[in-house]
């Protein structure tokens, strides 16, 4: 077998050029020399020096420290204040397994926040997995520890991270942790996630529970960082509201506290979620009264809180408002149990609508049904699931089947039992989603206007100046009535638009059959402007709007819908004095070569009166504009050197009277016109002179 080289000889064999030939003399043969082996060729590193010492490994709470927007979401004020919600949740979760009722809240001059509860206190003894630590020392500096994982220390509890306090301590300055267990009191002292002594028994006590009392890290959060008493108070307080059964006391450094934010307060709410509501509306005016309820669902430990309203003004700065909350963790981004919260109303709703009759439940979406309501729901779950590790939003599927089946019977039977109730409420609500239709019509109308040249209906005889001042629209009743005006019209300033009889009643029909007419949509073309809240008064294309219409019932009638649609539609075209009624006569009296028009009969009466004087003049009665020819129709309604217009106009202070009398004649109750006619039946007798 031959002999294994060196291993020395190998790599120099391998890596070493092979030496130039000697010469071969006698005497360089007999005297053969082995070359000296070349010095080893050490490799270059690669990668910028990046080798196994650039590896670095952090161990216990240095992942914290090194990246605490990891875990809190930065180091703002917000992610600050994310310590005490950390620490205050591990309380409430003692609170709502029911083995704890106190929780106090302090804040002292020096800035060290502290955390009390009366539950049964973080287990001391040795942890068995690390038998020299206690099991405070492991929850406190061991990530991913806790008594929240197996379940059998908590049903519910404010998530599974468990990453909570021990993010707190490595982000602490200093932390002291007492306990009050087992007839003793414990004690911990840590400093920026290290243990500065191990758990020691202080003394007997007869107390139960923890505190965790703190300071923030000025080399995280910067210097001067501290907690800011107003927005801990608010913490504190809603809190309370989301777990019935527990008394929160607030404690403040009398140096701190301020007319607003009292040195000392006590928050226990038996009603729950319906006090915060009802303190969060205040006076407000709204749709309903409240709808609250709860309903806890045996064995599954699972439980929903809700308390809900809807008001036309908005709650202060929104126009609404869903505040949601998992096990007492608030979740600002919502979540699946928002979902099922949305769900259960809006199918409440159409379903009562269906059972109504309403046909326009089908329009109904939660979009609707939340834009103007403030609402409040707080579920209690088994191993809740969140996205991230602030717990910003729920992401549990459990949980929106949970919420929608907890809700729906009881908003169903709060509905049924109160007609008038639930009536307002689905109006409220049917508006909302016809205003929402609205603006995404407006949106594809503003958005197809954008892309094309102005578009003008057919049958609009336009005038030929552009400028809006000194221009005239005169809306005609029937396309007879139309060509008279043509004729009869200057040009240059006034516009026919002929209606074929009478539009929609905007009233009474539903905003999406309004969306739909075409005389309406031509009308709004002609004018060149929106309805609603995008209604601009620059954007009109006339100085006037002349509703020009027949002396008659069915003109007045035609009238009086053109002055409901403008009112409801663009109410601000009539606050400017623009809209205005033509006085076309119905009579035309001539006597010995002498002609004059007469509006109606109380004016025929007066004419005769004064003009003829017992004279007998051929009286003739015009059954409409079309039966005028033009050069009479521009002398008594067109020409503005002769002609009479009224003006319409809305008398400050009359508003809601309109409204009401909108309402009332041209509204979607005939109730209402039938008791307005018996109240009037007098005054009808007397005008048909019965």
């Amino acid at each position: 077998m031959a002999k294994p080289e060196p291993i020395d000889d190998l790599f120099s064999s391998l890596s070493s050029p092979e030496p130039a030939p000697e010469p071969t003399t006698p005497q360089a043969l007999s005297r053969p020399e082995r070359a000296p082996a070349p010095e080893p060729v050490v490799p270059t590193p690669t990668g910028g020096g990046y080798s196994a010492a650039s590896i670095e490994v952090l161990e216990g709470l240095e992942p914290v420290r090194k990246r605490p927007g990891m875990y809190i979401g930065g180091t703002d004020e917000r992610a600050l204040h994310h310590l005490f919600a950390e620490v205050l949740d591990n309380s409430m979760d003692e609170a709502v397994a029911r083995h704890a009722k106190l929780i106090t809240v302090e804040l002292d001059a020096e800035g060290f926040l502290a955390v009390t509860d009366d539950g049964r206190g973080i287990p001391v003894d040795p942890h068995p997995r690390h038998p020299d630590k206690s099991a405070l020392e492991v929850v406190m500096t061991v990530l991913h520890s806790g008594g929240k994982f197996s379940g059998k220390a908590y049903e519910t509890s404010g998530g599974l991270h468990g990453v909570g306090v021990s993010v707190v301590n490595a982000l602490a300055e200093r932390l002291e942790a007492t306990v009050w267990r087992d007839g003793f009191e414990h004690r911990q002292l840590f400093s920026r996630g290290k243990p500065l002594t191990g758990t020691e028994r202080v003394g007997p006590s007869r107390k139960k529970g923890t505190r965790i009392r703190f300071k923030p890290d000025d080399e995280i959060f910067g210097a001067g960082a501290a907690f800011k008493p107003a927005r801990l108070y608010r913490m504190a307080r809603s809190k309370a509201y989301l777990f019935r059964g527990v008394t929160i006391e607030w404690k403040l450094a009398a140096e701190l506290a301020s007319e607003q934010i009292p040195e000392r307060a006590t928050f226990h709410f038996p009603n729950g979620l319906a006090d915060y509501l009802a303190e969060r509306i205040g006076e407000q005016e709204t749709v309903t009264p409240a709808f609250f309820g709860r309903v806890e669902r045996k064995g599954d430990a699972g439980a929903v809180e809700w308390a809900v309203t809807w008001s036309p003004a908005g709650f202060g700065d929104h126009d609404s408002f869903v505040q949601s909350y998992c096990n007492t963790v608030p979740t600002p981004d919502g979540g699946t149990h928002e979902a099922g919260f949305r769900a259960a109303l809006v199918k409440g709703l159409k379903a009562y609508a269906e059972l109504t009759g309403e046909k326009r439940a089908g329009i109904l979406t939660a979009e609707d049904v939340i834009a103007q309501a403030g609402a409040l729901v707080s579920v209690f779950i088994k191993n809740p699931e969140f996205q991230g590790q602030t717990k910003d939003r729920l992401s549990s599927s459990d949980a929106q089947k949970l919420v929608e089946a907890a809700l729906r019977d009881p908003f169903d039977h709060w509905l049924t039992e109160s007609p008038q109730r639930a009536n307002a409420l689905l109006g409220f609500v049917l508006e909302r989603a016809e205003e929402r239709l609205k603006r995404r019509k407006d949106k594809e109308v503003a958005r197809a206007s954008a892309t094309r040249k102005l578009r003008l209906p057919g049958k609009l005889a336009d005038c030929s100046q552009t400028a809006a001042q000194g221009a005239e629209l005169f809306i005609v009743e029937g396309d007879s009535a139309g060509g008279s005006a043509k004729q009869a019209r200057d040009r240059a300033s006034q516009a026919i638009l002929p209606l074929r009889g009478k539009i929609l009643n905007v009233a009474s029909a539903s905003g999406d059959k309004a969306r739909q007419n075409q005389e309406l949509s031509d009308l709004l073309l002609a004018l060149g402007v929106q309805t609603g809240s995008r209604f601009r008064l620059e954007d009109l294309r006339y100085e006037r709007i002349v509703i020009m219409t027949d002396a008659d019932v069915d003109g007045a009638h035609i009238a009086s819908l053109l002055i409901t649609f403008f009112y409801r539609s663009m109410p601000e075209l009539i606050r400017s004095g623009r809209l205005f009624l033509a006085m076309p006569p119905l009579y035309r009296l001539s006597h010995g070569g002498k002609t004059v028009y007469a509006r109606d009969d109380a004016h025929k009466d007066e004419l005769m009166a004064t003009v003829f004087k017992g004279k007998k003049p051929e009286i003739g009665r015009f059954k409409g504009l079309g039966e005028m020819n033009p050069s009479q129709l521009k002398e008594t309604t067109m020409d503005p050197k002769r002609r009479t217009l009224a003006r319409v106009v809305v008398e400050p202070g009359h508003e809601a009277q309109i409204d009401d009398r909108v309402e009332t004649l041209m509204g979607r109750k005939p109730e209402l016109r039938f008791r307005f006619i018996q109240e009037h039946a007098a005054f009808a007798a007397e005008d048909l002179d019965v």
